[in-house]
Order: C-alpha cells, then sequence, then structure tokens
C-alpha cells in the first residue's frame, strides 16, 4: 500500500466518523420514576407517566395487593425482597398490581424506586440491563408483562442464570417482578413434551420448570365470581363520579360480561369507558 492510500483511506476514516450520529447521552437515572429498556440503543428511556390505575381500585385481589406492597416496601426500605411472579387467569390485574404498587411506595417515599419495563423478546439483554443498574444508587423493579416461552425459546435460560445463577448475581438494587397467564412460564404440552421424548424425563422437565422456583413470590390470580366483578364495576362508576344506581350498573355491566364471555377488571374497565362514553363523560378521577 503506497503513502497515497493511506492518506486516502485515513481521510475516509475521518469523513466517516464525522457523519457518524454522535454517541447518546447517558440517561440520568434521577430524571424519572420509570424507564422502557430500549434494547436495540442499549438505554433507558424515561417514562414522564405511566398508564396504572389506583391501588384502591383494585377489587379481589386483596391477598396479593397485601404481600406485593409489603415486599415492594421492603424492598424500598434498603431492605431484602423476593422477585415476584404473578400468574393466572387474564385481565384480573396483574400488571396493573405491578403498576399501582409502585405509585403507593413512591407516595410513601418519593423516588425511592424506579419502575423498569423490559419487553420479553428483549431478556437476552437482561445482563446489560443490570449493568447499567448495577453502578446507579437508585433501586430498580424490572418488569416484563407477559412473560412465557415456547418450545423452540431458549430465553428462559439467560433469564434464570440474571435471576439467581449467575456468577455476578442479582445486584442488591434490583428484582424482577413478572407476570404470565402459566404459572410455570411455558405451555403444559411443552413439559409433558420434554417428559415424553427426553432420555431422563424427570431432569428434562426439572430444566423446564426451574424457572419459576428462581421467583420467591408467586401470587395467583383467578377469575372473579359475580360479587367481586359487580364491586369492581362500582368501585371505578364512584371514582371516575358516573352517577348510574346499582341496579343499572349491576344488570348493564352483568349483560357486557355475558358477551364477553368473561367477568374479570379488564371486562369492568371496559363496561366503564363503554358507560363514560355513553354518559358524554372524561374519566378522571373524582376527588
Amino acid at each position: 500500500m503506497t503513502d497515497e492510500d493511506t492518506a486516502l483511506l485515513t481521510r475516509i476514516a475521518q469523513a466517516l466518523e464525522r457523519l457518524a450520529p454522535p454517541p447518546p447521552p447517558p440517561t440520568d437515572l434521577a430524571a424519572a420514576d420509570a424507564f422502557v429498556w430500549q434494547a436495540e440503543r442499549g438505554r433507558l428511556e424515561p417514562v414522564p407517566t405511566v398508564n396504572r390505575v389506583a391501588l384502591r381500585l383494585l377489587q379481589g385481589i386483596a391477598q396479593q395487593r397485601e404481600i406485593l406492597l409489603g415486599n415492594t416496601r421492603r424492598f424500598a426500605a434498603g431492605l431484602p425482597a423476593n422477585n415476584a411472579l404473578l400468574w393466572g387467569a387474564r385481565g384480573m390485574g396483574k400488571s396493573s398490581l405491578v403498576k399501582a404498587v409502585h405509585a403507593e411506595v413512591l407516595a410513601e417515599r418519593r423516588h425511592a424506586v424506579a419502575l423498569v419495563e423490559i419487553h420479553r423478546e428483549d431478556i437476552p439483554t437482561l445482563p446489560r440491563l443490570l449493568d447499567e443498574a448495577r453502578g446507579s444508587r437508585r433501586r430498580f423493579i424490572l418488569f416484563c408483562d407477559d412473560l412465557s416461552f415456547d418450545g423452540r425459546d431458549s430465553h428462559y435460560k439467560s433469564l434464570k442464570a440474571v435471576l439467581e445463577g449467575g456468577i455476578e448475581g442479582r445486584p442488591d438494587n434490583v428484582v424482577f417482578y413478572a407476570t404470565s397467564n402459566r404459572r410455570h412460564l411455558m405451555p403444559r404440552d411443552m413439559i409433558e413434551n420434554e417428559r415424553s421424548t427426553a432420555i431422563n424425563p424427570s431432569e428434562a422437565v426439572e430444566e423446564k420448570v426451574s424457572l419459576s422456583d428462581r421467583f420467591g413470590l408467586w401470587l395467583g390470580f383467578h377469575n372473579c365470581d359475580q360479587d367481586t366483578f359487580f364491586a369492581m364495576v362500582e368501585g371505578y362508576a364512584a371514582a371516575y363520579g358516573l352517577a348510574v344506581p346499582a341496579e343499572q350498573l349491576q344488570a348493564e355491566s352483568g349483560e357486557w360480561s355475558m358477551t364477553r364471555g368473561a367477568r374479570s377488571g379488564r371486562v369492568a374497565w371496559q363496561y366503564i369507558q363503554d358507560l363514560a362514553g355513553r354518559l358524554g363523560r372524561a374519566l378522571a378521577v373524582a376527588d
């Protein structure tokens, strides 16, 4: 290579450097109380306003609420706390409870803990996220909504290592909360297939289901009965100032739930949205 070639390549490299965008500034972890992990950019994106429901409006899950609230309060106070798996029926307030508990703890201890949402497909990047959190003085709840794995998905191994088994271990300033429709995070047919095809069925199944054992708290959510469903509807109506007689609320919401084939907190909220629309009312929480 001649000196002219070297000089030309140097000019090209310098031009490319000038054209390349500057690296993003480091995230100010004190700028917000909630973030979304942007895996492709390797940074935490602040969330100014979290889409959440007030804790007092979540009906039919009193025991789960108290357990998760107590665990989160201890964590915010700098005490040991468990990872939590909220599993069970759809629409019964699993993700709503995580966000509502976070808000409740923040009301008691300002900026005590940040909520960080990580998407299921970004689980393999968890070690990078933990490196980001490990160097901070803040405490973080890493939150993955609707977590599950299928038969061809090996991401669960990454999560197992991060939760307990890695050399560095989980930082003291981090806990992991996840919601799932499945208690063991994997479909039953996947577990049964492992049992039927493996050389050592018991060991194969243990490998699959041991992920859920990494969660110290298992909080089950089940379909609600009619009385609880009506309590949800009436609680929402009172909170949002929708002055409708209880008999009408029960009749309409009962019919609404029948058309959906389910009774849950989500169905109750969808009815309330429909009711508020028909009444021409915005859904702002009444004082």
